[in-house]
């Protein structure tokens, strides 16, 4: 799935007299876009291999800023998978195939620190913050 596709308000339309795509130059767009259009977006890799999709977004409600993207990986129908906190940071929206990617292999996202759906984490423990940005190879921006 991807964001236009979950775009309820079409939002993500072009405007009126464009070709396709969004019209950047007002409203939302890849600069700024609705939380819930993200929720299952697939994310990729630079190999061109999915890794996973979205299913859920955590916001860091001292700053307002996003902290990590809720990624799915592996089982099938929802059985056996695991769920991953990806720092928001490590993401970047590949506009062109409308997902995200993740430089990261699939070797290393099973090896990642994850966690089971009934299982969450302390996401606000600054010592479990630390351990992902370090897996992932990025910083806090907040």
């Amino acid at each position: 799935m991807n964001y236009e596709e979950h775009d309820s308000y079409g939002m993500y339309k072009a405007a009126s007299g464009a070709s396709t795509g969004p019209d950047s130059s007002h409203g939302p767009g890849p600069h700024l876009m609705g939380a819930d259009t993200l929720i299952g977006n697939t994310v990729g890799n630079q190999n061109s291999e999915t890794l996973g999709d979205i299913k859920e977004i955590m916001i860091d409600m001292r700053s307002g800023c996003v902290s990590y993207a809720v990624l799915s990986f592996g089982g099938f129908m929802g059985m056996g998978e695991k769920l991953f906190a990806v720092p928001w940071e490590a993401l970047k929206l590949d506009t062109e195939n409308k997902c995200f990617k993740l430089d990261i292999d699939k070797e290393q996202l099973e090896n990642a620190p994850g966690f089971d759906k009934n299982r969450w984490p302390n996401m606000a423990d600054p010592s479990w913050a630390a351990s992902i940005h370090a897996y992932y190879g990025t910083k806090p921006i907040h």
